[in-house]
């Protein structure tokens, strides 16, 4: 019989290795607004949204000074940030851009709208929005049905206020 996890179940945090944390820090606090909660001197840091203990933590302890790794290898592909609704997401697609950094891709996937972009370490970073279960794509059985569509990253951004 098969086992399912309580439906409850979310994924609580993510823990990068990064290079330079101070940089890593600038990124996901100066750019995506994530709050430092707390630091373990210059090695470790730990930031979150809203004052949770942490939703992102950064550690230098075996990746000080390195290199991401080559294409080809087995790792991370991406974090996924959920933002609360459009205006949200529109306003940190505004932070981003007006820091310099390009997106990599943008799509709508019909269950949620989608931004992709890389942290200084190259490590993959989605940030999105979910739309309502009841308006996700389904087919004729009611099975769900994503797509990838062009998003259309200006007409966002004119929601950011």
């Amino acid at each position: 019989m098969a086992f399912t996890t309580h439906p409850e179940t979310r994924v609580g945090h993510v823990h990068l290795r990064v290079s330079d944390l101070e940089r890593a820090i600038s990124f996901y606090s100066g750019v995506l607004g994530f709050e430092l909660q707390q630091r373990f001197g210059t090695e470790a840091a730990f930031l979150s949204a809203g004052g949770y203990h942490h939703h992102i933590g950064l550690n230098t302890w075996d990746s000080k000074g390195g290199t991401p790794p080559p294409p080809g290898h087995t790792g991370l592909y991406h974090t996924a940030f959920l933002y609360p609704d459009r205006t949200a997401l529109a306003q940190v697609l505004r932070r981003v851009l007006e820091a310099g950094i390009p997106l990599e891709g943008a799509a709508d996937h019909g269950v949620s709208e989608a931004l992709y972009l890389s942290d200084p370490d190259g490590n993959g970073v989605e940030l999105y929005r979910d739309r309502a279960p009841e308006d996700w794509p389904r087919d004729a059985e009611g099975s769900l049905k994503m797509v990838n569509s062009r998003l259309d990253v200006e007409a966002l951004l004119a929601d950011a206020g």
